[in-house]
C-alpha cells in the first residue's frame, strides 16, 4: 500500500509538471534574430542560480521596495520581471500592483518558470503571466509594458544588443528600464555603468536617472526606451569597446 501511494504521488506531481510547462511558452513572435546584431566584445556570465541571495536578506535591504519607489510603480500598472528566477520580484510586484495590474515573469530557463508558476500557485498569485524567452529576443508583446525591470541577471544576457533592441517594441511610451546589477566585470557577475550606459545608448535607450541602493544591493539605472525615429537599423548598431569591460 505504501508503495502504491508513494507511486500515485509521484504521478501527481508529474502530471502537474506537466501542466505548468504546457502554459510557459513565447508570449510574442520572433524579434529580429540575433544574426543581425554585433555580439558583445566583453565576457558573459555564466546563468548559475535562480536566486542571487536569500529573500530574507533581500527584504532586510528593502530591495523590492526601493526599486518599486523608485521606478514609481503602481497598482494597475503591467511589469515584467526579466530575468524573474525564483521570482523574488514576480511576487512582490504581483502585490504592488493589485488585481487591476499584470506581472509578467520572463526567463530563459523553463525550468525556473515551471518552479515559479507553481510558487505563484501556491501564494494564490492570479495576475502572473509567463513568458519564455531566447538570449537574444525576450518574447513579450508588443506595447505591453509601463516598466521592465532586470535584476542582476544583465551581464548573463548573451546578445545583449539584440535583447535590448528586441525588447523596445514591447514598452509603452513613457514606460521605464530599470537595470539593477553590481559595479563589477561582467566575469564577476556585475555589469560596469559606463559600460551599461554604453549598450544601451547604442540601441537609442536614453538614461533618465542611476540611484546607489543599500548595503550591497549595488546600482539601479533607469532608462527610457528608444523613440521610433532614435531606434537605430541593426547594421549602424557598434558594439561598446573598452567601456569598463576591465
Amino acid at each position: 500500500m505504501m508503495a502504491l501511494a508513494r507511486a500515485v504521488t509521484l504521478l501527481v506531481g508529474l502530471s502537474a509538471i506537466g501542466a505548468y510547462a504546457a502554459d510557459i511558452g513565447y508570449l510574442a513572435p520572433p524579434g529580429v534574430p540575433a544574426r543581425e546584431f554585433p555580439s558583445p566584445e566583453r565576457p558573459v556570465a555564466q546563468i548559475v542560480s535562480p536566486s542571487r541571495a536569500s529573500e530574507q536578506h533581500r527584504d532586510s535591504l528593502n530591495e523590492a521596495g526601493e526599486i518599486a519607489r523608485l521606478l514609481e510603480l503602481k497598482p494597475g500598472m503591467t511589469v515584467a520581471d526579466i530575468g524573474a528566477g525564483s521570482g523574488y520580484h514576480t511576487v512582490r510586484l504581483s502585490r504592488l500592483v493589485g488585481p487591476t495590474g499584470s506581472v509578467i515573469a520572463q526567463d530563459v530557463t523553463r525550468s525556473y518558470l515551471i518552479a515559479l508558476a507553481r510558487r505563484t500557485q501556491r501564494l494564490r498569485l492570479t495576475n502572473v503571466t509567463f513568458a519564455l524567452g531566447k538570449p537574444h529576443d525576450p518574447r513579450l508583446p508588443k506595447s505591453s509594458l509601463d516598466a521592465a525591470i532586470l535584476v542582476h541577471m544583465y551581464h548573463e544576457v548573451a546578445q545583449p544588443y539584440a535583447f535590448l533592441y528586441n525588447l523596445a517594441p514591447a514598452l509603452k511610451h513613457g514606460a521605464r528600464v530599470g537595470i539593477v546589477d553590481l559595479e563589477r566585470p561582467t566575469s564577476e557577475h556585475g555589469t560596469p555603468i559606463e559600460l551599461l550606459r554604453c549598450e544601451l545608448t547604442a540601441i537609442g535607450y536614453r538614461e533618465v536617472a542611476t540611484h546607489q541602493l543599500a548595503g550591497n544591493g549595488g546600482y539601479l539605472a533607469v532608462f527610457s526606451p528608444p523613440e521610433p525615429r532614435d531606434r537605430k537599423a541593426p547594421r549602424d548598431i557598434v558594439a561598446c569597446r573598452g567601456a569598463g569591460t576591465r
